[in-house]
């Protein structure tokens, strides 16, 4: 009985020993300052008649998926670089 005891309490340590090691990667691996948002201008104009379904960012351009199926990729300045029609 006292060799389980002691074997249910090295696996209680271990397992916390484990949650702390784990927490501690997280803070360091994930830094709060490192989280910035991209810059993005102030107004995005899309063509007539297209809404947006997502937004995804590069670094210095940002594209947008639209509702007829179609990927517009615009530069910093707001201009639009590219139309790429989804199949």
């Amino acid at each position: 009985m006292r060799f389980l005891r002691r074997l249910v309490t090295t696996l209680t340590i271990t397992m916390i020993a484990g949650l702390v090691v784990l927490i501690a990667l997280f803070v360091i691996r994930f830094p709060l300052t490192s989280r910035t948002s991209p810059a993005l201008p102030s107004e995005i104009t899309l063509p007539d008649g297209v809404s947006a379904r997502a937004v995804t960012f590069g670094p210095d351009w940002y594209a947008v998926v639209t509702t007829d199926e179609r990927i517009l990729i615009f530069g910093l300045d707001g201009t639009l670089r590219q139309d790429i029609a989804v199949k």
